[in-house]
């Protein structure tokens, strides 16, 4: 009778330790189902905090690299970007060789971008040399970085208009500054933003505008071959510029 007991005990054993992976995959599979329903439904935060806790019950498991990937995305879309772009740092270090790693580099240059909103904002400023235009900045890097790693990437094209864009934005930022430093008398300074945007910003809309920047600064310089050079190239390239007259004059 004892030893009959004992075998059932043993079997019964047996039969948990079998049963535990299964249930420990179960549980680790409805914890991500759970995530991607979130997700679906626009419940970020319920979303990382499933993702979070699948991680963290399950660091090895089949979902585990999948979760740090969407974490990200459930950052960007709750609004977190710092968040985002350190999620999106970690997933890159830990998996730079993962098959959707550039999707991270993506993320990241897509939460940056989303923060630029905040910057809009400080457009109202009477001193656009108070505005940080910093999250451009980082997105146009991410996305250059994305380009230069994985040309051929499914995001390469969304993000190349997005350079493009943020491009034209900070160096109309540029151009703000520069002629809030005309504005100011601070000439020197002018003409130096002008000439920037003239050498790190060609093929913007912005270039002609520094033009006319640099031939009003160094007029007002007194530094007429350095006006004179600056007049022909923005007539030479840009004759309906609206600083210019009918004849090619500078007039603003």
């Amino acid at each position: 009778m004892r030893t009959t007991i004992f075998f059932i005990f043993i079997a019964i054993g047996l039969l948990g330790c079998k049963n535990e992976p299964a249930d420990r995959e179960s549980t680790e599979l409805s914890y991500y189902r759970a995530a991607q329903s979130n997700l679906r439904s626009g419940n970020y935060a319920d979303a990382v905090s499933q993702l979070q806790l699948l991680e963290s019950r399950f660091p090895f498991g089949r979902y585990a690299q999948q979760a740090q990937l969407e974490i990200i995305y459930a950052y960007y879309r709750s609004a977190q970007p710092e968040a985002a772009r350190s999620a999106a740092d970690r997933f890159i270090r830990l998996h730079p060789q993962h098959p959707s790693v550039d999707y991270a580099y993506y993320l990241k240059g897509m939460a940056s971008f989303d923060e630029n909103r905040s910057f809009f904002a400080t457009l109202l400023s009477t001193d656009p040399t108070k505005r940080d235009p910093g999250a451009a900045r980082d997105s146009f890097d991410d996305f250059a970085l994305l380009l230069q790693k994985f040309p051929n990437s499914q995001y390469a094209l969304d993000a190349q208009r997005k350079m493009k864009y943020l491009k034209n934005l900070l160096a109309e930022t540029e151009i703000d500054v520069a002629r809030y430093y005309i504005y100011r008398g601070a000439y020197v300074a002018a003409a130096n933003r002008g000439r920037y945007v003239f050498e790190n910003f060609q093929g913007t809309t912005a270039v002609p505008d520094a033009l006319a920047i640099m031939v009003e600064a160094y007029q007002l310089l007194d530094l007429d071959e350095l006006a004179e050079q600056s007049l022909l190239i923005l007539s030479s390239n840009f004759p309906e510029h609206d600083s210019l007259d009918s004849d090619g004059n500078f007039v603003k």
